[in-house]
């Protein structure tokens, strides 16, 4: 029975940290995307400088709401190794974008505009669980102790 009160209260949190990590992923890529509009257009950076500087700005957004704002729990104590390991997540969201917009593109004739919504759909929740899981979580002892 205390799995189940713990299993029930853990849901609604779960889905709060969603709904807040969906925002946040949201603000940042408007900063990604206006950063690389702005710096391309505007500034006349070639389109794959725009890019990345759009896109890190972008994760140093996610990264710093993820800490503020979404979760509660943290499992790294030390700042360098947890952005590290946020931002090697962050790029293997990257190459599964890659991966899923030519399967998508290539073998099911999809265009990129219609290939990017279950894509940007996949890779959010891939995101948001990996990061929580392996980040944004308490330490399986810690947890048990204070159950």
């Amino acid at each position: 029975m205390r799995a189940l009160v713990t299993l029930s209260g853990a849901v609604p949190r779960v889905i709060g940290d969603l709904f807040k990590y969906g925002l946040a992923s949201v603000a940042a890529l408007a900063l990604d995307y206006s950063l690389l509009l702005t710096c391309h257009r505007a500034f006349g950076l070639s389109y794959p400088i725009a890019a990345a500087i759009g896109f890190s700005s972008g994760l140093a957004l996610v990264y710093l709401l993820s800490i503020w704002f979404v979760f509660e729990d943290r499992r790294s104590v030390r700042p360098s190794l947890e952005f590290s390991a946020f931002m090697a997540i962050g790029l293997a969201g990257l190459l599964i974008t890659e991966t899923l917009m030519h399967l998508f593109i290539e073998y099911f004739g999809l265009v990129p505009e219609l290939a990017k919504l279950p894509t940007s759909g996949f890779v959010f929740l891939f995101n948001f669980v990996v990061r929580r899981g392996l980040l944004f979580s308490r330490p399986a002892l810690r947890a048990r102790a204070s159950a």
